[in-house]
């Protein structure tokens, strides 16, 4: 069948274990240095991780550095940190070792754009536009003020513009050979519906008409995304390319860039991946929503360079990388189970671009701890010690290995974060800071204080001091009493944790001590007798 003005580009279906026998899997993660990678980004890499590794290919990393402007000092190193971090590491790129398609920054890579901006321009399919700023800022206030949703330079507003097809030649000439500044343009087609293949979003289709025509070259020489990306891409041999789904305007673009180069039968599989949205599922989640919030969107913590802010990241905040990692998987795919916990290679071997979701994921904070709970749940013991021992020692806790093993033991339901160790356990490292006078109130009888006291001594008879032999003297020592364990228990708790939270009462006894046991109830009977 025959098309007029009609641009199909059908890449290829999703793709089985077997197909493409003759190519290698190549996907590719390409930030940019401009600052700390949200949380956005590093979903997209794990995508382009997980989709690699399933099919025994390879994921690259490469830095697209081409707008110098907005280069921030120390954000590369703070990309490969965040990768190596989340233990997703490519297997080639900047700083995980050339392979044979570098350099892998763009910004070194600067001569070739400008030989395929040239071909694009003898192909007719782009065009040398010398506007300044000034005059590109009125045409689009003119725009507007005609009434225009989105002004730009589009086929019909190139017409009034300055650029090498409202000009003659001779003045083309003159102004090139003059040095005079200009940017390169892709030239968008007039009326053409441009429809092409996603793996996340099927069928997608364009009207020329509605689309403007985007800078490929800047005037100081440097590609900008939509050229260098597509010359890159091509280069490196990339098969899949995954992005976020901001980027579905510019696709068209992209794909006619494709094909002017000649690349159509070379093409890769573009894959828009869902946005990540704000808690109530109103917009695209941004730092600014962690801040209002009070939850990361960094993976790790981020210092600007310039103003000295910091935003602490997940893992400061106490996240296993595993938790963060699996969080960040099920926003926007879903395995089909009722299964949430992956480890990553779980992940690799489960993953599936057909399970991947149009729809944008909201994120939930209490989710994301959710997952980290687990986490150190599934920990043994003895790991645990190794991991909170940094915020034990920061508080100056030091205990041998048996006690804090123990200590783990007796926080890990009930932590959250690693940091949680030391600020829910703090008692079993140093008396109770303050008590629950409103708990005291309610349990507490002031003629019970003999009883207690009585207690003490009867501590004293149990020769082995641990938990199943504490429970059964303190069952004696109730029964002997006439009192029930409701009498007895929240005190104790109390006494030794300062509140009614906490682990198991005659664990606690065990792990403290009993002379630490003794002298906590004796320093709690005085309080809570002289509370008002």
């Amino acid at each position: 069948m025959l098309y007029s003005n009609y641009i199909i580009l059908h890449l290829r279906k999703p793709l089985r274990r077997n197909t493409f026998m003759d190519k290698r899997i190549r996907t590719r993660f390409a930030p940019s240095p401009t600052g700390p990678l949200h949380l956005g980004g590093i979903r997209s890499a794990l995508f382009c991780y997980l989709f690699a590794k399933k099919h025994g290919g390879d994921f690259i990393l490469r830095i697209e550095d081409t707008d110098q402007n907005r280069f921030v000092p120390g954000a590369e190193e703070y990309i490969i940190e965040s990768l190596r971090w989340c233990g997703i590491e490519p297997n080639e790129g900047i700083g995980f070792g050339d392979g044979a398609y570098g350099p892998y920054r763009q910004s070194e890579r600067k001569p070739m754009y400008r030989e395929y901006a040239e071909r694009l321009i003898a192909s007719g399919d782009a065009y040398y536009a010398f506007d300044t700023p000034e005059e590109l800022e009125t045409m689009r206030s003119n725009m507007t003020k005609e009434g225009s949703a989105a002004p730009g330079y589009t086929h019909v507003t190139r017409q009034y513009m300055k650029n090498s097809i409202s000009l003659s030649q001779d003045e083309v000439t003159a102004r090139l050979e003059s040095g005079e500044p200009y940017v390169i343009r892709h030239k968008m087609p007039r009326n053409e519906e441009i429809k092409f293949h996603d793996l996340v979003r099927g069928w997608v289709s364009f009207n020329s008409s509605q689309l403007d025509d985007k800078v490929l070259l800047k005037a100081d020489g440097m590609p900008t995304y939509h050229l260098a990306h597509v010359v890159d891409d091509y280069t490196m041999k990339i098969t899949h390319a995954f992005r976020g789904e901001e980027w579905l305007p510019s696709a068209p673009t992209h794909i006619l860039c494709v094909r002017a180069l000649g690349w159509e039968n070379e093409i890769w599989e573009y894959a828009h991946l869902p946005l990540i949205l704000k808690p109530d599922g109103k917009g695209k989640l941004s730092k600014r929503d962690g801040d209002r919030l009070g939850f990361p969107v960094f993976p790790i913590s981020w210092t600007d360079p310039v103003t000295g802010e910091e935003s602490v990241g997940y893992r400061e905040r106490g996240f296993f990388p595993e938790a963060f990692i699996n969080m960040l998987a099920f926003l926007g795919w879903n395995p089909g189970t009722e299964q949430e916990i992956f480890s990553l290679e779980q992940l690799v071997q489960d993953f599936s671009i057909e399970k991947v979701n149009k729809a944008g994921a909201r994120f939930d904070f209490d989710k994301t701890k959710w997952f980290n709970q687990q986490y150190i749940k599934n920990r043994s013991n003895k790991e645990l010690v190794s991991l909170i021992k940094p915020y034990l020692d920061a508080k100056n806790y030091h205990r041998d290995e048996k006690y804090l093993e123990k200590f783990c033991e007796l926080i890990k339901d009930r932590a959250v974060y690693l940091s949680d160790f030391a600020e829910l356990g703090y008692y079993f490292f140093e008396p109770i800071k303050q008590y629950d006078d409103a708990a005291i109130k309610k349990k507490w009888k002031n003629e019970r204080k003999d009883l207690f006291e009585n207690l003490i001594l009867f501590l004293n008879n149990i020769s082995t001091f641990e938990t199943k032999e504490i429970e059964v003297a303190v069952k004696e020592f109730i029964t002997e009493n006439a009192i029930g364990m409701g009498d007895v228990g929240p005190i104790l708790r109390i006494a030794l944790a300062g509140n009614m939270s906490g682990p198991p009462v005659f664990e606690m006894m065990e792990l403290l001590g009993k002379e630490e046991v003794k002298n906590r109830l004796a320093i709690a009977i005085k309080y809570f007798c002289n509370l008002d």
